[in-house]
């Protein structure tokens, strides 16, 4: 079903030019058309390193507050 999808339909009507952001995995397609998810407008790779090295910071620190 489209109707929840992003895709280029949807952008045009859009305010501006938005970035696109997903954490990912992204379930092309469905959710967001591979157009979009490598177009110039998305940060979807960038989103999800900052997300992987997010959760490392908050698992070391965690971690390193254990009292052994």
């Amino acid at each position: 079903s489209n109707l929840y999808q992003l895709n280029k339909e949807v952008l045009i009507k859009a305010k501006n030019k938005p970035l696109i952001l997903h954490p990912g995995p992204i379930n092309r397609g469905v959710e967001i058309t591979t157009e979009l998810a490598d177009g110039e407008q998305s940060v979807v790779l960038q989103q999800v390193e900052n997300g992987v090295a997010i959760r490392m910071a908050v698992i070391y620190l965690l971690a390193s507050h254990i009292k052994r």
